[in-house]
């Protein structure tokens, strides 16, 4: 059991050095943005972020949910 946890606490020190390697020697010191609608590959596919395709669907359909103003 202990040999466990401190083979899972090695690995997550592992991968959080290698995090903070990629920090603090590139040059911005900042990680790429994950969203969806940064990515150039998804962008080319029409792939969009699901609050984007809700707003398109909302302006452009009869069919899309309402808000309701209370």
């Amino acid at each position: 059991m202990i040999e466990t946890l401190l083979i899972s606490a090695l690995i997550i020190a592992i991968g959080v050095a290698f995090l903070l390697v990629k920090v603090l020697f590139r040059r911005n010191g900042e990680f790429s943005s994950q969203h969806i609608h940064d990515s150039e590959a998804m962008k080319e596919r029409g792939i969009h972020c699901v609050m984007d395709q809700d707003r398109e669907m909302r302006q452009s359909s009869r069919y899309a949910v309402s808000e309701r103003n209370n």
